[in-house]
């Protein structure tokens, strides 16, 4: 096992803080993974995956385990369904595109999310009307304080709205070593239900022409991600920020009268999901910058660093941005990004 000091973490975030780790280590097998899970055993951990979802606010003080596993599996086939077994260090957005290239269905919508597939499960990512449960089979874990390995189901990971299992219950208690995902596959069967009710996907796809498939809804959404989201090399972010807020219909009804253009989008009968990315642009932030920290000026939703910003910076900013959306409209916004203050 290879530990390396004072190790800079700036190409390891999206956001391109400038932050480093006191001490890192990045296992590329599960064996190696226990090993260093062993060698912390007394100490707390701080896995690290992508760096997509995550805000560095400061240096990190526990020790850094960046978890590298790679590998794709077809573990077995039931009639129409294929089933996948991904190593958590995989990028979720190639793991994404072999889907497509092999005619596998089910994520297409998830395309050109950032980040690897382990820490998927964890924010139950979703787009495009499309959430990872609703693929998922089961993940493999291991047990960060006891080593011992185990799968766990889709019930057991208790799938929320970006929520589970692992930021409840269950945070800082496992390690996802894999994920198996049950997918259609259309090299067997062309009974498959396309997802292609969300707006602008709808939109994208009729100005694509030609009969929808799996490809062309992952070619609409990238397409769509790339106009709205900027590219975390170019200019560094997390993608969206914060969570749509989820509020009672009848909150909804008295903010309507109020507001005749918030949008909504049904939940069940008694509650409605609010764009946040609409209220913060309604309330004045597309574009702002502060500093080196900032809004995005093509989507209201995405904090960006636009060179050298420090977490503390962006939380900033953010906590501007929901203190303002508050005054205005009432509601509260969460943020999805992790906040990383160790």
């Amino acid at each position: 096992m290879v530990i390396k000091h004072h190790f800079p973490l700036k190409e390891h975030n999206t956001f391109g803080i400038s932050a480093f780790a006191k001490a890192y280590t990045a296992p590329a097998s599960v064996q190696e993974l226990k090993e260093a899970l062993g060698y912390y055993h007394d100490q707390d951990i701080f896995l690290l995956g992508g760096g997509s979802n995550m805000l560095l606010i400061n240096d990190v003080q526990q020790p850094v385990i960046h978890v590298l596993l790679k590998g794709i599996e077809v573990t077995k086939s039931i009639e129409n369904h294929i089933y996948v077994k991904v190593m958590a260090g995989e990028n979720w957005h190639d793991f994404v595109l072999y889907c497509i290239e092999k005619n596998f269905a089910g994520i297409e919508n998830l395309s050109l999310i950032p980040g690897n597939v382990g820490t998927s499960p964890i924010q139950n990512i979703g787009a495009y009307g499309v959430e990872l449960q609703d693929s998922f089979d089961s993940c493999n874990v291991i047990d960060i304080k006891t080593l011992e390995e185990k799968t766990l189901s889709l019930a057991d990971c208790k799938f929320g709205y970006r929520d589970s299992i692992f930021k409840n219950e269950a945070a800082g208690k496992y390690v996802i070593t894999s994920v198996t995902f049950k997918l259609t596959n259309l090299n067997k069967t062309d009974d498959y239900q396309l997802k292609t009710g969300y707006g602008d996907l709808k939109e994208e796809l009729n100005r694509l022409g030609g009969d929808p498939s799996i490809q062309k809804v992952s070619q609409a959404v990238i397409h769509i991600r790339s106009s709205k989201l900027p590219d975390p090399k170019i200019l560094g972010n997390s993608g969206s920020f914060f969570k749509n807020p989820v509020i009672k219909r009848t909150v909804y009804e008295d903010l309507l009268r109020m507001h005749p253009a918030m949008p909504s989008y049904q939940v069940d009968e008694e509650h409605v999901k609010v764009p946040a990315g609409w209220l913060i642009d309604q309330s004045g932030f597309k574009g702002k910058r502060y500093g080196d920290a900032g809004v995005h000026d093509k989507q209201a939703l995405v904090l960006v660093n636009h060179g050298k910003a420090t977490g503390k910076e962006i939380l900033e900013v953010a906590h501007k941005v929901q203190n303002a959306v508050y005054d205005r409209y009432g509601i509260k916004i969460d943020t999805e990004v992790n906040l990383i203050d160790h």
